[in-house]
């Protein structure tokens, strides 16, 4: 069953949004906040979520700047606003779509199901990641660059892939982390800074001024040129 967040202050329209998702046959909860609503995405709960823009404690489009910095969830937005800024802006947070209200049930349910069948088939990984002149074959275990194969360890060939699988999005040390080394690994973040040098060192023509893995200060790494 798809699991449903809806963050929403106005009550009246989270439990009749709730309401009639339900009779869909989602899985629904609801906070009524931004703060309590972020934890419950980072919690891992929801696979998809209706996110108000206006919201008491953190605003909508700040609760999907920080959700994106540890979550891949589709976030649908809600908002009384129908401004382009608003909607650029959305997007350049993570946001995946737009709902302007008042809106129909029907509409909003067929927004949601096409959302979901585009994440779904982002989850069919492909075989071959690739960036430029740098190859990423999953089932072979092979990357090479240039045409030139590169022997990387196990831990390297997971971050790389990590990376590459996530191109153009920031990843925390802490998210590279719990995918790399697992959730229940108590390794200090320095072990991601350390094993990037080393992948730079390997797929980084210079190093000192990486074209694939840039780093994010004090936030994490991203892949892309």
């Amino acid at each position: 069953m798809q699991r449903i967040l809806i963050v929403e202050d106005e009550e009246a329209i989270a439990e009749g949004v709730a309401y009639n998702l339900r009779r869909e046959g989602f899985d629904v909860r609801v906070a009524v906040d931004g703060p309590s609503g972020l934890s419950m995405i980072e919690s891992g709960w929801p696979t998809l979520v209706l996110l108000d823009l206006m919201l008491p404690g953190m605003g909508g489009m700040e609760v999907c700047r920080r959700a994106r910095q540890r979550s891949n969830v589709p976030i649908l937005m809600l908002t009384a606003k129908n401004t382009e800024t608003d909607k650029v802006v959305g997007l350049s947070v993570g946001a995946d779509d737009f709902v302007t209200k008042p809106f129909s049930i029907a509409e909003l349910v067929a927004r949601i199901h096409a959302i979901l069948r585009r994440a779904q088939s982002a989850e069919v990984a492909p075989e071959v990641l690739s960036h430029g002149d740098l190859l990423m074959d999953l089932g072979r275990h092979v990357v090479t660059l240039k045409d030139k194969q590169i022997q990387l360890s196990p831990k390297e060939f997971d971050l790389l892939r990590a990376l590459m699988e996530n191109r153009g999005r920031v990843l925390t040390r802490q998210l590279l982390l719990d995918r790399v080394w697992g959730e229940d690994t108590y390794i200090d973040s320095k072990t991601v800074d350390v094993h990037v040098r080393w992948l730079r060192q390997k797929v980084e023509e210079d190093p000192s001024h990486p074209r694939f893995i840039q780093t994010v200060r004090s936030v994490g790494y991203r892949f892309g040129d």
